[in-house]
């Protein structure tokens, strides 16, 4: 669940060893504001002078990610702080309601925030995710069942959906 009262600023950072690599993971001891991956065309997150390494605030996170990439955490349960716009806000509450396993198209994001002529608009925003794999938008595919962009590139988001055994593509939630 995405908390706009939590304060969005980022003070701290670590690395986290995944399957998809190295994870950039920033935030502060409320709340988890980024994940960045090592590759792909995503929202560029680098360390900024400012924060402190610490993996004190992101325990739960590493912990929940490791339960994840072991398919034993099919949701996750941890304070998010995305900054973005009050659209951006509203499609990535809606990626956090795609169930685990599952797919869904671009246009049935922009059905579920009831703003169904905004599909391309629903695509910039995933795409400006700031907090991918805990807001899943790597479970929006095409229309047609095809992959698409993925800030991580199109093998991570594969390796995500495979993982996930994704069952049934293009469901309307």
């Amino acid at each position: 669940m995405i908390d706009d009262q939590l304060n969005p600023t980022t003070d701290s950072y670590c690395w986290y060893e995944s399957p998809v690599g190295k994870l950039l993971c920033a935030g502060n001891d409320e709340a988890i504001t980024h994940i960045a991956f090592p590759a792909g065309q995503g929202t560029k997150v680098s360390v900024n002078e400012k924060w402190r390494e610490s993996t004190k605030p992101f325990r739960a996170l590493a912990a929940q990610l490791d339960q994840y990439f072991d398919r034993e955490l099919t949701t996750f349960d941890l304070p998010l702080a995305p900054v973005g716009t009050a659209f951006q806000q509203q499609v990535w509450q809606a990626l956090i309601d795609i169930p685990y396993g599952r797919t869904v198209s671009y246009g049935s994001i922009a059905n579920a925030i009831d703003n169904p002529k905004a599909v391309r608009a629903v695509g910039n925003a995933n795409g400006r995710n700031p907090i991918p794999i805990i807001i899943p938008c790597h479970r929006v595919i095409g229309r047609d069942g095809t992959l698409t962009g993925f800030g991580g590139g199109l093998p991570t988001k594969n390796f995500l959906l495979e993982l996930e055994n994704r069952q049934q593509l293009c469901l309307p939630f």
